[in-house]
């Protein structure tokens, strides 16, 4: 199946009222952001969109915000990561039926699958799913690692079109490429190796920091894409320290306090979640703070 995925495709944060019910309006404002910086795709219900503290149904209403929302400017995918791969697929069926473009899906959470259960978990939500997937490599969090010869042992699978690739090691979209060229299309889901992954061929990006600085994220894209790479790297300069607040354990709660400052949405996670306190949500803000004060002018990029 071939798919026109390619581009900064932000994975958006679910937005929470006082009593933490979902906030349709919160929410909806979050994906308009994106939408009007020209963001190239929406993806639901990941890490940064808390999946974990979400219900089934939840992480399904999610979906169905996105989409009405978008109305078919972009694709929107679905986040999938269920701890057992018949709940995988429960989610794909659904999720078509709620009206996804597509997926990005995660090896079963919590079981450390070993190389045969983690190509038979992808194989059999590929069988279950009608619409394109993204394969979610990302061992650093959760320890199941896709490797380039498990790529090329799933690459008979036509629903199986992109990979997000989020191992920490740039080098990784150099293998794939030399072993598989462009049999799948190859997203950095790291915000702090983007640029370095997009020059050596990755076609997208999965962003997080997007979220509140989306201007700023599609213009590096476009830069590089259009081999301006001086300009490009000006920025990216400028983006990494808020960059880095994507590759930690709370970076949920990072990108959300980043999402006030630029008025984009509230702390509010849900527990065991918390919005970071005391001399930690002080560093926080001294990042975004010395970033808003210096924040480059992308109007012409963008």
């Amino acid at each position: 199946m071939s798919t026109d995925w390619k581009g900064v495709f932000p994975a958006v944060t679910t937005k929470f009222k006082d009593d933490f019910s979902l906030d349709y309006a919160g929410t909806q404002k979050g994906i308009e952001a994106q939408l009007k910086a020209g963001v190239h795709g929406i993806i639901t219900t990941g890490t940064l969109g808390e999946a974990s503290a979400l219900s089934f149904q939840e992480k399904q209403e999610v979906l169905r915000i996105a989409v009405e929302t978008v109305n078919g400017r972009v694709p929107v995918l679905m986040g999938v990561a269920q701890n057992t791969t018949l709940e995988a697929c429960h989610a794909v069926e659904d999720g078509q039926v709620n009206g996804a473009d597509g997926f990005m899906v995660l090896p079963a959470m919590l079981y450390a699958a070993d190389r045969r259960e983690t190509l038979t978990h992808f194989r059999t939500v590929a069988s279950a799913s009608g619409k394109p997937i993204m394969i979610y490599n990302n061992p650093v969090s959760y320890k199941v690692d896709c490797t380039v010869d498990m790529l090329e042992e799933l690459s008979d699978e036509v629903m199986l079109v992109a990979v997000k690739e989020s191992s920490d090691d740039v080098r990784r979209i150099t293998d794939i490429i030399n072993r598989l060229g462009d049999r799948y299309q190859l997203f950095t889901g790291v915000d702090n190796l983007a640029m370095e992954s997009l020059l050596m061929g990755a076609v997208g990006w999965v962003a997080g920091l997007v979220c509140a600085f989306p201007e700023e994220t599609v213009a590096i894209y476009n830069l590089v894409q259009a081999g301006r790479i001086a300009e490009a790297r000006e920025i990216y300069r400028w983006f990494k320290p808020l960059l880095d607040l994507d590759v930690n354990t709370k970076l949920v709660q990072n990108i959300k306090l980043a999402e006030v400052a630029v008025g984009l949405g509230t702390e509010l996670t849900r527990p065991p979640r918390l919005p970071l306190i005391g001399d930690e949500r002080e560093s926080v803000l001294a990042t975004i703070r010395t970033a808003m004060d210096n924040r480059p002018d992308v109007s012409d990029y963008v």
